[in-house]
């Protein structure tokens, strides 16, 4: 077609009254949403001359996206949960509430009350034959403050790049606990190295990817919530150094302050202090928390998570 045909006023007309817009009632705000998407898509098929096949390929893509429940998979993927994440960075900026360690993606494999104890957890199940890693650090405030009584999520793959839950070969909860922080804002806990993972290479996000030219994977990493009352919730991760994605993360989650050495610890008599076999890694790794300005800052965003039967 010579002329876009989605400025024609028909279809213009078409987009209004499939929107809302000249309905009378609904959520106003949801409706230009609405109508600016639609009106994008139809823009979108003018331009690249999308024939109904193709709108359909990508129509049974969704359905095909959301049976396998990998839509938080593929945002991040596509960097739109770093986008999120950046936005956040800059509107912060912006107004003067910078501060704390920085925020990255949470990723779709979180579950819910996995096990609270204090100062200190053992996060394997002891099945898994990886090297035992000793995490450990401190939460602090902007001022360098320890913060006794927070808490720190903790959650990661196995030595196969596999979670729990998600994977049913592993035990309930297992590489994931909550630590409340002791009397100096110390967190630590025994586990496992993690392993990077790729996408399932069977699923629509590694379909999508492969039809960009991208891969699919991860660098070993350790996912972080960290709250404690008057500041603001903390959505994190670290990655480890020396992976060989750990600059080509799929997730876009890599960031310059939250990459972590892993130390081979070779001294016995802290291996036998530790009550921890000999040698093993250790990770050291602090967190500060901004204040929040208001108490919602204090919660972590809603979206849909797994939770333990």
């Amino acid at each position: 077609m010579t002329t876009k045909f989605s400025q024609h006023e028909d279809v213009k007309k078409l987009i209004e009254i499939s929107s809302g817009l000249n309905s009378e009632g609904g959520d106003l705000r949801f409706k230009k949403i609405m109508h600016r998407l639609v009106g994008d898509i139809c823009n979108l098929i003018d331009e690249f001359d999308i024939t109904p096949e193709e709108f359909w390929q990508a129509a049974n893509y969704l359905h095909t996206l959301g049976g396998r429940q990998e839509a938080a998979l593929l945002a991040a993927g596509l960097g739109l949960e770093h986008y999120l994440d950046l936005r956040e960075d800059a509107r912060e900026a912006e107004a003067g509430f910078g501060g704390g360690t920085p925020r990255t993606i949470e990723g779709p494999l979180y579950v819910a009350n996995a096990p609270l104890s204090d100062g200190y957890a053992r996060m394997d199940d002891g099945r898994d034959q990886g090297r035992v890693m000793w995490l450990h650090g401190q939460v602090k405030d902007t001022g360098g403050q320890p913060l006794p009584g927070a808490i720190v999520d903790i959650w990661h793959a196995n030595t196969l790049g596999n979670y729990s839950f998600f994977d049913k070969s592993q035990s309930e909860y297992n590489l994931r606990r909550r630590v409340k922080t002791d009397a100096d804002g110390r967190y630590a806990v025994r586990s496992i190295v993690p392993s990077g993972y790729g996408c399932p290479p069977d699923g629509p996000t590694q379909a999508l990817l492969d039809r960009l030219g991208r891969h699919g994977n991860r660098p070993a990493h350790i996912h972080f919530f960290i709250s404690a009352p008057g500041h603001k919730h903390l959505t994190t991760q670290i990655n480890l150094n020396g992976d060989q994605y750990l600059w080509d993360d799929f997730a876009f989650a890599t960031r310059d302050e939250l990459i972590a050495e892993p130390v081979e610890i070779t001294d016995p008599q802290l291996s036998a202090r530790r009550d921890l076999p000999h040698p093993h890694t250790e990770i050291e790794f602090d967190f500060v928390l901004a204040p929040a300005t208001q108490p919602l800052e204090e919660q972590r965003i809603n979206r849909l998570r797994a939770l333990q039967e």
